[in-house]
């Protein structure tokens, strides 16, 4: 299975150890499926977490590491105006390069497609339904 984590899941798993989204991320780090990610989620992530969680150079650097040894980084080459939001878009770019099976996210305004081309668009909590135990 193919899978596109949000900005917002990356964050949490860094920003909240233990919890839902740290369970998400340990089960792609344990390879249970197969996660991707963007230049352009990188990017967000890392400026979401200096400016909104006031994390260290040296701890974003550390995060996008772990990061980028879990997931395949691509690269989109298309670019999409869906939703209003960029960072939205960029999110469905990634899963579209991907051919990704789910995009993972908290985002109202994503959730609310439900689908984007052949890619679910699901909750944390749904997603971790998938795996039980």
């Amino acid at each position: 299975m193919r899978v596109v984590f949000d900005t917002n899941i990356f964050i949490s798993a860094f920003v909240v150890p233990g919890g839902q989204a740290d369970h998400a991320y340990s089960l792609a780090r344990q390879g249970r499926f197969e996660l991707y990610t963007s230049v352009a989620i990188l990017t967000e992530t890392a400026q979401k977490l200096r400016v909104k969680f006031s994390q260290s150079e040296r701890d974003i650097t550390q995060a996008l590491k772990v990061i980028s040894r879990s997931a395949q980084v691509i690269k989109p080459s298309i670019k999409l105006h869906v939703v209003d939001d960029a960072a939205d878009n960029r999110i469905l770019e990634c899963a579209m390069a991907a051919k990704a099976d789910l995009v993972v996210t908290g985002d109202r305004h994503l959730l609310s497609l439900k689908k984007f081309q052949k890619t679910a668009i699901v909750r944390l909590a749904d997603f971790l339904r998938m795996f039980p135990g």
